[in-house]
């Protein structure tokens, strides 16, 4: 008889499935290519940082909202035959769900290296705010409910948890700024971040009110872009080109007793990361004070926040310090989105925060610093603008994932 396992938690996978290979495309607006090219494109660069042919990658999981393309015409054009795959519709949270998904059917025996790809135009076609040149589609279904009360971009149906949090925690928009304030300082160090101008918390204020309490510089960037990460066994990426970043432990779309009226369970300030962490921590075998870098999911500067409370990073109501503080800086107690995150490197609905802690992992993040002989660069860890951006000694990442107040999913991931 098999021994048995405990079903309590996932704590028999910690560490046997790793991410072995990351790619993506340039962050623009205006990509000129098909959402088919884009994930060409960032697929084959995963595998090529792999060191993956296309006769071992056998699986492949993407995510859509509206765009994107089928994964078996990009395995066909990347020359893959596919055991398995699945396309999953979905933004925000998507990512870490899907890589619990990669773990699941790898360990079915159903396929053996999973690509997990996300192609949006999302700033020349199908933007999130409905004003795209794709995206005069009918009202239907659960829309009916949402645009009638005005509720037809993120920012307004979000509205609700960030106004509550400041009024029940003297939270004010000053201290949610400098989320964006500190991403921008990371983004100056990112050579292929969108917006890598660093800004203060009188440009973030002084900016453009877009729906209360959200100003134009607390919310994301929208851009063209595609985005891969590669799933399969650790004991594979012994004979692989990188260093594995292994996978402690995923939390995957969870949500709060409601989702579509969130507002109406719970308080209305907690976010689904309130249920998730206990299923992080649990299979991860980690807790938030062991995290060196964190990977929080910033569509708005307020997500980041509200999330990295309910995940346990800070007591609940003292978000607005820990974000403010300056922990989250490079060079801090625990930097957040040292790419820039989707506040300034680029809108991938949460696959580049993943990517970047991998290269965080291994040592390789892509910044400033030159390049050694070995092809290797050499960090300086001097954080000032146009520097660098590897964080010393980092040995555990986690990564916030974010669909709306009511879902979220995260990631651990540990060095190899």
């Amino acid at each position: 008889m098999p021994a048995e396992i405990d079903t309590s938690s996932a704590k028999h996978l910690r560490g046997k499935y790793a991410i072995v290979g990351v790619g993506e495309t340039s962050y623009s607006r205006g990509s000129g290519r098909t959402t088919r090219a884009l994930a060409t494109w960032a697929v084959g660069n995963a595998m090529r940082d792999a060191g993956l042919r296309a006769d071992q990658v056998d699986g492949m999981l993407s995510y859509s909202s509206g765009d994107s393309t089928f994964a078996p015409f990009v395995a066909g054009d990347l020359g893959l035959r596919l055991d398995f795959y699945m396309d999953v519709f979905g933004g925000g949270s998507s990512t870490e769900a899907l890589v619990g998904m990669a773990m699941g059917v790898i360990e079915a025996g159903m396929c053996k290296t999973v690509a997990i790809f996300r192609s949006m135009n999302g700033y020349s076609q199908v933007r999130i705010g409905g004003t795209g040149v794709r995206s005069a589609a009918p009202v239907v279904g659960d829309q009916l409910h949402g645009r009638a009360y005005g509720w037809q971009t993120a920012g307004q149906m979000f509205s609700f948890t960030f106004l509550r949090h400041m009024y029940e925690y003297g939270t004010t928009p000053e201290q949610v700024a400098m989320v964006k304030v500190i991403h921008s300082e990371h983004a100056s160090n990112n050579p292929k971040a969108f917006y890598k101008q660093r800004v203060t918390v009188a440009d973030v204020v002084n900016s453009k009110l877009i729906c209360k309490p959200l100003h134009l510089l607390d919310c994301c960037v929208e851009t063209d872009n595609a985005t891969c990460i590669i799933v399969t066994r650790s004991e594979r990426a012994r004979d692989l080109k990188q260093r594995p970043a292994l996978i402690l432990g995923v939390a995957g779309r969870v949500s709060k007793p409601r989702m579509d009226m969130h507002y109406q369970h719970g308080p209305i300030t907690r976010v689904a990361g309130h249920y998730a962490k206990d299923i992080l921590w649990r299979n991860a075998g980690v807790g938030p004070e062991d995290i060196d870098v964190t990977g929080s999911y910033d569509a708005f500067t307020f997500t980041t926040m509200l999330q990295l409370e309910d995940y346990g990073f800070c007591k609940k109501g003292e978000g607005g310090h820990y974000v403010a503080d300056g922990s989250m800086r490079l060079g801090g107690r625990r930097p957040n989105n040292t790419s820039g995150g989707h506040l300034c490197e680029g809108y991938t609905h949460g696959m580049n925060m993943v990517i970047e802690n991998v290269r965080q992992l291994r040592g390789e993040a892509d910044d400033n610093c030159p390049l050694g002989p070995d092809g290797k660069r050499r960090h300086s860890h001097d954080y000032r603008e146009g520097g660098c951006r590897q964080v010393r000694d980092c040995e555990l990442t986690a990564n916030l994932g974010w669909a709306m107040p009511g879902t979220g999913s995260a990631l651990v991931m540990a060095r190899g």
